[in-house]
């Protein structure tokens, strides 16, 4: 008796967030790294100090990260 022929079910891809894949990485460990807002402009009236500690990236508070993985799954 021949066997019966399996079809593989074919998953899905899913898309990525367009807006998250531009704002967001992760990092080895598995954490979303952002950027600081309030860098995009009026950078006058801030002190040299202030735009340093901008410049540098931040790690995603681990509440919202969920929600980012979620948006950037392949990355």
């Amino acid at each position: 008796m021949p066997k019966a022929k399996t079809r593989k079910v074919k998953l899905y891809k899913v898309k990525t967030h367009s807006g998250a894949k531009k704002r967001f990485k992760l990092t080895g460990s598995g954490k979303v790294k952002r950027s600081h807002a309030y860098m995009s402009h009026i950078l006058t009236k801030k002190s040299s100090k202030k735009r340093r500690h901008l410049r540098k990236s931040a790690i995603a508070d681990p509440t919202n990260a969920k929600r980012v993985i979620k948006l950037i799954p392949y990355k």
